[in-house]
């Protein structure tokens, strides 16, 4: 590319650019000045509502703005709770819970180690698994 076609070619982009810039333009906002507070309310009712909204809480905080958490109530006693807490220490797995508690045996498989070898060195060989 030449520099006359280097030129035509920076001439042709930055007249679209004016032309989306001029596009643009026509569609701006009209400007009406400063408008004029037409409120119902006065001073005194203004001040009591900021007043009010002053002291209660924060809607919208969340985590270390939303302030002490609210107390919740147990039905449990807590006899009841430190007894089970005790015996989940004493336990053989104190992480186990549910499905997860206990020890899963292992069980002998159906398929011979002759087979699943051969299926593994198919597999790396690319070709196709017989299913």
């Amino acid at each position: 590319m030449n520099t006359k076609q280097r030129l035509a070619l920076s001439f042709a982009a930055f007249a679209a650019f004016a032309l989306l810039g001029a596009a643009g333009a026509a569609h701006a906002e009209t400007y009406e000045g400063v408008q004029s507070i037409a409120s119902q309310a006065s001073r005194a009712d203004v001040r009591t509502e900021a007043v009010a909204a002053a002291r209660n809480a924060n809607p919208y905080a969340d985590g270390a703005n939303a302030g002490p958490a609210p107390v919740i109530a147990s039905s449990a006693s807590r006899a009841a709770a430190r007894a089970e807490a005790v015996a989940a220490a004493h336990s053989d797995n104190p992480y186990a819970e549910g499905a997860s508690s206990g020890v899963v045996s292992a069980t002998a498989g159906t398929v011979d180690r002759a087979t699943v070898r051969a299926a593994a060195r198919a597999a790396a060989r690319g070709d196709a698994l017989p299913l």
